[in-house]
């Protein structure tokens, strides 16, 4: 039998036959292929909106073996929109530090890590399987959503109006078929998504294959709570804290290896056994070899297909942002689905997702490359230069610091995008709206099913320097993509395409709270000053509110910024008033007494629930390690 669960049942994956959907087809607004973190973050996300969705998954439980090993703030807020992020956290280790060491144990360099103002702790260590199963029952709170657990989309056909899915169960071979009006496919790195649509995956695999070890700890020993990247030349290795109670060690496959022998018990106690770990510290729960991948899909968009996660990059482990890449991926894209298919935005926006997430996974995926280098360079004279060199460097002040704060993953800025941006004479296609005298934009639905990719302009994407607060002063970037027409004394501020911080504020009802759960996910206007008017936007019945200084009292339509982080955001970046996405990324700003840019053409708002006020999971913490992992195998993102 089938197992396909709907509503409260949907973490569960009880095998209840799932209503009426052996006959006709059911039709829904998304189809998720994949319920990883990636698709369970995204029916998440889509759930919470109000929207139907279905989501796929080939195996009937959580994948047991653990592959992720830390998230970040910045995922941590996003997991909050979802009513997630306490409940995770109390699974999670946080602000561990981590060590650099050479052959003889001794670290030659050392990092911190360091706020970035999203309101959580900088790095969290997780256990993936724990984490996912937390995920699940969030999707559990949300009748909208069904999940088919052991189904399978054997078959995409795109029209003018959606996408039929052709599904089989896996478990008893029974055909389906559903409509979608738009399908996330985030079903992995071998994405079967990804290869019905033909579009290439395009980069490397590495030669090196490194077995990963889930261990439960039984014994703790000095320092296990510390990450140390062992930079031996004879052997590299990871040497990881995870939380409920396990550890986790990585080694490479070094030419001459037995790979299968490598996974035993007697030769992992062996490798371990160098580092002071004895047989009776840990017990070997499991011992996996995966291969390392730098590569990147080709488009992330076919028509009404959007590849998500590992479907669409993937990238090596070094700097901990796979998963993360995924999760930022369907943050991106869900509040635009959502919007486009209220009818509050035109269709053509879903090209930004591309141009906006690909520019920004690419250079982190450079930066763990970089990284990876460091930590696993096996040339002895390259490591003896690196052993000696980094230490000095360390002292030296301001690159010190540089080094120290583990600040190493590019915060993302939309260069291009769906934010407002100068219009110069080269601009061509805008999302949102066409500039005028520009050529024609494929944006609808490909009714072939044939790869479209609308305006999203590459090329010039700025996410080479990681923002870490700072002003930045890039502007005006000609013949890109755009979505309106600022105001030439509008554009010197510096807010637009950036994230704003996430501070702790009193709302209006003097409770104190992080600032998204008042900004709710929606589009906003946020005045550092006494508002100015804004009519343009006040006709797209887009909500205000106010910022006022710490020690305010509490007041309708506005909220107190009690650490002064937010206003002095504002002062850096030159603005006084930002029109907000509902990711909390600034589409526009202005400075004092300036009117914003005109809202993105089409932009309507409607009704809706707010998505902040979703019901918190309670899920208890699971009691046993071992009570938090799943046999099962499924690899989707």
């Amino acid at each position: 039998m089938s197992e396909i669960s709907a509503g409260n049942r949907a973490g569960a994956g009880a095998d209840d036959g799932g209503g009426d959907h052996g006959g006709g087809e059911a039709e829904y607004d998304v189809a998720v292929i994949g319920y990883g973190p990636t698709g369970v973050t995204a029916a998440n996300l889509l759930g919470a909106a109000g929207l139907r969705v279905v989501v796929l998954e080939r195996d009937a439980e959580i994948y047991s073996r653990a592959r992720a090993i830390s998230t970040d703030e910045e995922v941590m807020r996003i997991w909050q929109r979802i009513g997630l992020a306490d409940r995770l956290k109390q699974d999670m280790l946080a602000d561990r530090p981590l060590d650099f060491v050479d052959a003889r144990g001794r670290a030659f360099l050392s990092a911190h890590p360091t706020p970035r103002g999203h309101g959580h702790p900088p790095q969290m260590f997780l256990y993936q399987p724990a984490l996912e199963q937390v995920l699940r029952d969030g999707v559990a709170r949300h009748p909208n959503v069904e999940v088919w657990l052991r189904h399978e989309c054997l078959r995409l056909r795109q029209d003018a109006d959606g996408v039929e899915l052709t599904v089989v169960g896996t478990a008893d071979d029974s055909v389906r078929r559903l409509r979608a009006r738009y399908v996330i496919a985030a079903d992995g790195g071998s994405s079967l998504t990804r290869a019905q649509l033909n579009v290439g995956y395009e980069g490397r695999t590495y030669e090196d294959r490194w077995v990963v070890i889930d261990t439960k700890m039984l014994k703790p020993w000095p320092d296990h709570d510390r990450l140390r990247f062992r930079c031996d030349p004879a052997r590299p290795a990871v040497d990881c804290p995870t939380p409920l109670g396990h550890h986790r060690w990585e080694f490479p496959i070094l030419p001459g290896d037995d790979e299968r022998h490598l996974t035993t018990d007697e030769a992992i106690h062996a490798m371990v056994s160098r580092y002071g770990i004895g047989p009776d510290q840990i017990e070997i729960l499991r011992a996996t070899v995966y291969s390392h991948h730098v590569r990147f899909a080709a488009r992330f968009r076919v028509g009404r297909v959007f590849l998500a996660g590992d479907a669409a990059h993937a990238m090596p482990p070094w700097i901990g942002q796979g998963m993360a890449a995924g999760v930022r991926d369907v943050a991106n894209l869900c509040w635009k689905l959502d919007a486009v298919l209220r009818g509050e935005l035109p269709e053509s926006v879903l090209d930004s997702y591309e141009a906006e997430r690909k520019p920004h996974v690419k250079e982190v995926t450079r930066r763990a490359v970089f990284v990876g280098r460091i930590i696993t360079d096996r040339r002895l004279a390259v490591t003896r230069v690196r052993d000696a060199v980094l230490p000095l460097l360390n002292r030296v002040p301001g690159v010190a610091g540089r080094l120290q704060d583990s600040n190493w993953i590019p915060v993302a800025h939309y260069a291009d995008g769906l934010r407002d941006r100068p219009r110069t004479k080269s601009s061509g296609i805008t999302f949102g709206r066409r500039a005028s005298g520009a050529g024609t934009s494929r944006t609808g639905p490909a009714g072939t099913g044939t790869a479209h990719m609308g305006a999203a302009h590459m090329g010039t994407a700025d996410t080479s320097t990681a923002h870490t607060g700072t002003a930045h002063t890039g502007t005006a970037h000609t013949g890109t993509a755009h979505t309106g027409t600022s105001r030439t004394r509008a554009s010197r501020t510096t807010a637009p395409g950036h994230q704003i911080p996430q501070p702790w504020v009193t709302a209006p009802d003097g409770t104190r709270v992080r600032l998204d759960d008042v900004l709710g996910g929606r589009w906003l206007l946020l005045h550092g000053a006494l508002p100015t008017p804004q009519p343009e936007w006040e006709r797209a019945s887009v909500p205000s509110l106010t910022v006022l200084p710490a020690g305010s009292s509490p007041a309708e339509g506005a909220v107190v910024d009690c650490d002064g982080v937010l206003r002095a955001w504002l002062t850096s970046h030159r603005a006084t008033t930002l029109a907000l996405r509902p990711d909390a990324y600034v589409y526009a700003a202005a400075p004092t007494g300036t009117p914003l840019p005109p809202p993105p053409e089409g932009l309507t708002l409607t009704p809706r629930t707010n998505t902040a006020s979703t019901p918190p999971v309670t899920t208890p913490t699971p009691a046993s390690p071992a009570s938090s992992s799943s046999p099962a195998a499924q690899g989707t993102s």
